[in-house]
């Protein structure tokens, strides 16, 4: 469901209110990756409490510069766009070692953590504005540690680090999801998700490979751009007032269907 369609069935529910003050937030620069494709600009919030391997080797990758000028080499319609090989097609590494799996995560106290559903079997809601999934309540609550146990939820967005067939080989190559594909959950490490140019990512040329790929001209952290180049914007909080209010409107609405992929991220320009 886009952002449109969920204000229009926050509004049917009379819901869309002012903001409260600490509804939005700002996006870190260290964790803010920018990529200009031969499509338009895509803004990547990096998930670093998740997949903190995965996120170090992308700031790597990017500051080195192996990105830049890179093929979307495998896009599939519905759902993903593949790039981030050196060799330009699957199967391509960096000269870094492979990454262990970074599956789930404990997340450390006082994370901000946001449940949008909760069922006898998991629950599903946001880390920031990357959609989980994990234990259960019930479970969670038992043993010592009672730290909540979550894995990326494969949302539209959501950006995952390619592997080939053995768990522990993720290396260079990563995607970005046209739609949601929640069979990829706990298989391939979340790292972050798109929070601006997801129109960009579903208009990248699909096939495999496609016949004129799109490339990725130049990936850049925002925190080593000039301040006047980076994204000026702000995100929803999704541990604010607001969003939650929200996500318990389009809840009721959708009813027993409702699933985390439903809500979007909101976010604005300052």
């Amino acid at each position: 469901m886009r952002w449109v369609g969920w204000m229009a069935a926050v509004a049917a529910v009379g819901l869309m209110g002012a903001k409260a003050p600490g509804d939005w937030r700002a996006l870190d620069p260290d964790n803010t990756l920018v990529i200009e494709t031969s499509k338009g600009r895509i803004v990547v919030e990096m998930a670093p409490v998740l997949a903190p391997k995965a996120v170090e080797r992308v700031k790597r990758l990017t500051r080195e510069k192996v990105y830049d000028g890179l093929l979307f080499h495998r896009v599939i319609e519905g759902f993903v766009d593949q790039t981030g090989n050196p060799n330009n097609r699957d199967g391509g590494t960096s000269a870094y070692p492979d990454l262990p799996a970074e599956f789930s995560a404990r997340l450390p106290a006082g994370t901000p953590f946001t449940t949008v559903v909760s069922r006898s079997d998991g629950i599903e809601g946001f880390v920031g504005s990357i959609p989980v999934a994990g234990i259960s309540a019930r479970e969670q609550a038992l043993g010592s540690d009672h730290r909540a146990r979550v894995w990326g939820a494969y949302c539209d967005g959501v950006a995952g680090m390619g592997r080939q067939a053995g768990v522990d080989t993720a290396n260079s190559e990563i995607f970005f999801m046209r739609a949601p594909a929640r069979r990829l959950d706990h298989d391939y490490a979340v790292w972050g998700r798109v929070v601006q140019g997801l129109d960009v990512v579903r208009a990248i040329k699909v096939g495999e490979p496609p016949a004129a790929p799109d490339r990725m001209l130049r990936v850049r952290l925002a925190a080593d751009l000039p301040a006047a180049e980076r994204p000026k914007l702000e995100v929803a909080d999704t541990s604010g007032p607001a969003f939650r209010a929200k996500a318990a409107a389009l809840k009721a609405k959708l009813g027993a269907r409702f699933n985390v992929c439903d809500v979007p991220i909101p976010i604005r320009q300052p």
